[in-house]
């Protein structure tokens, strides 16, 4: 890790009656770093993510993003902070237009500051909205409902929308899920050089190899709720643990 660390993670911990989710959790991400996440389902990767984004609360440990505790703190209440995510099924309003969802997301990024000071399509927020329909390259379906168009399209609108607000740090749920093969690079390339020109610090939880080893720079293997391996990412798909457990490669 290079920089000062944006999020540290102490013996984080997260019983579920006593179903053991999360278990003693130590990790520090660096400013603009890309971080990828991988495991086998339940080993604890949305768990983690639930509990830095507020959506689930520890049963012990600490979250600190730029220093300041985030346990205790609603979802919301986060967001502000700069700590943004999106998910694995995007969380669009199917029947609005793709424009109308991202008005949406930044008038709620803008309570607490302005609420209620300016009309949800002023002319500020909609040339700021337009922006982001051309950095994620979807302003072809600007007016659009977002239930017809395609899963690609709603993908980047999800994480456009997460980043409606300025993301410090930016918690991607399976970017690529559902989309087709042949498109996935391309969705990646769009949304990690939109991300870049923020200077956004990335980590992405992602179940396809050959995206995590592509975009990953530093790559975290969760198993049983607990962290297998953390580092370089051909360091850690070539670990034999992360290879029995999580990937299921085997050495030639």
């Amino acid at each position: 890790m290079t920089g000062p660390p944006v999020l540290e993670v102490r013996r984080l911990t997260k019983l579920f009656d006593q179903v053991v989710a999360a278990r003693d959790i130590d990790v520090s991400i660096a400013t603009e770093e890309i971080v990828s996440i991988i495991g086998a389902n339940g080993a604890g990767k949305t768990t983690f993510v639930n509990l830095v984004t507020g959506y689930a609360h520890p049963s012990a440990g600490s979250i600190r993003f730029r220093g300041q505790e985030l346990v205790g703190l609603r979802p919301r209440d986060i967001t502000r902070l700069g700590v943004c995510r999106s998910f694995q099924v995007p969380q669009v309003f199917s029947t609005m237009s793709v424009l109308d969802n991202l008005l949406i997301a930044y008038g709620l990024a803008d309570s607490g500051r302005r609420a209620g000071l300016h009309p949800l399509a002023s002319r500020d927020r909609v040339a700021a909205c337009e922006g982001l329909l051309r950095v994620y390259r979807i302003e072809a379906y600007r007016d659009r409902p977002a239930a017809v168009v395609p899963q690609g399209v709603r993908k980047l609108l999800d994480i456009a929308m997460a980043t409606a607000r300025e993301a410090t740090l930016l918690f991607l749920d399976e970017p690529t899920s559902g989309i087709a093969t042949e498109e996935k690079f391309a969705v990646m390339d769009i949304v990690m050089a939109a991300l870049a020109q923020r200077k956004a610090t990335v980590v992405f939880i992602e179940h396809d190899i050959d995206i995590v080893e592509r975009y990953g720079t530093r790559v975290v293997a969760f198993h049983e709720g607990r962290i297998l391996a953390d580092g370089p990412a051909a360091g850690v798909l070539g670990d034999s643990r992360v290879r029995e457990h999580v990937t299921g490669r085997r050495r030639a």
